[in-house]
């Protein structure tokens, strides 16, 4: 969990120009908050970014084919009840570990995790 120096709006904002500038494709963008509101319900912003390649997912599912329900890449932009705003996810080598991957992996794995921390990080960082 990375806390934001921008709002919730203006995080996911920067988060998914940064993925897009990093070559990656966005799949989806779910707004959670926005649909709590269309069934009368409340929720802070709450927002979801489904991001990846095939190139990096690829090799995991070629070794696990389970990896599938963890890829696409989820980043989750959040406020919480102080107010703050916050950027989470699964990083790609706990993913690895969770289902078992070999070693076979690793330079992609960790390549993964580093592209990951960098965008989150420039999402999150003061102007």
């Amino acid at each position: 969990m990375i806390k934001s120096s921008h709002g919730p709006k203006e995080t996911m904002e920067r988060l998914e120009a940064e993925v897009k500038a990093k070559g990656l494709t966005v799949f989806a963008r779910i707004d959670h908050a926005g649909g709590a509101a269309e069934v009368g319900l409340s929720l802070r912003p709450t927002e979801l970014l489904i991001f990846g390649n095939a190139k990096g997912g690829t090799p995991l599912m070629q070794s696990d084919q389970t990896v599938g329900i963890d890829l696409p890449l989820k980043v989750l932009v959040w406020q919480d009840t102080s107010g703050d705003t916050l950027l989470s996810y699964n990083d790609p080598i706990w993913i690895a570990k969770r289902h078992g991957l070999g070693h076979e992996v690793d330079v992609t794995v960790k390549a993964m995790s580093a592209a990951l921390d960098g965008i989150a990080r420039t999402a999150t960082a003061p102007p």
